[in-house]
């Protein structure tokens, strides 16, 4: 199994790189690629793009392969297409994380990691939300998305039989935005 951290977004809307927000002593990507370390993944991988150059100089990306997305800013959907192509012919499933969601439990992961449909997707008490399972039978569709909701698409079109498995709590917190950043500090601080 093969997992995929999301962090070569420009941060637009953040106004500064995301990826390396100060969490837990070090990054936010940094906190990110310890819980997908923790997964347990026969191949880890991570997508960069906006702000290489820096992450590659402050993140540790021991155990990771880091794959460049040229076409960052035309959405999160041009660097799993990027990605895809790397994924080892030996993996047989895709785990879909997030760059700036820390607070993806592994054992989320692993009941995740069992579905059995091509497609699986966490539902937390407040709904859906990542991390995304693909097996490779969907990799196809993968190589050609584009565009920031490319995956909810995917899951929503019923090309795929899709599993969700229940996850504990609520969708853990995306940091798109200060107010989301905030909240993710303040929740561990609590």
């Amino acid at each position: 199994m093969t997992g995929l951290v999301l962090a070569a977004g420009g941060s637009r809307r953040f106004g500064e790189a995301k990826q390396l927000l100060p969490f837990r002593g070090r990054t936010l990507l940094d906190a990110t690629l310890d819980m997908a370390r923790a997964c347990g993944f026969a191949e880890l991988l991570v997508t960069l793009g906006g702000s290489a150059a820096a992450i590659r100089a402050e993140v540790d990306l021991s155990g990771v392969r880091a794959i460049e997305n040229p076409a960052f800013s035309t959405g999160c959907g041009s660097s799993i297409s990027a990605a895809v192509s790397s994924v080892s012919a030996a993996s047989d499933r895709l785990v879909l994380l997030l760059g700036d969601q820390p607070g993806v439990r592994p054992s989320d992961v692993h009941r995740l990691a069992r579905v059995p449909t091509p497609l699986g997707v966490c539902r937390y008490t407040d709904g859906l939300g990542h991390p995304f399972l693909f097996h490779r039978d969907v990799f196809g569709e993968l190589a050609y998305l584009h565009g920031d909701k490319a995956v909810w698409k995917l899951l929503h079109a019923g090309m795929y039989p899709v599993t969700e498995i229940d996850a504990d709590g609520t969708v853990p917190i995306d940091v798109d935005t200060r107010e989301d950043y905030e909240r993710l500090l303040a929740n561990e601080q609590s």
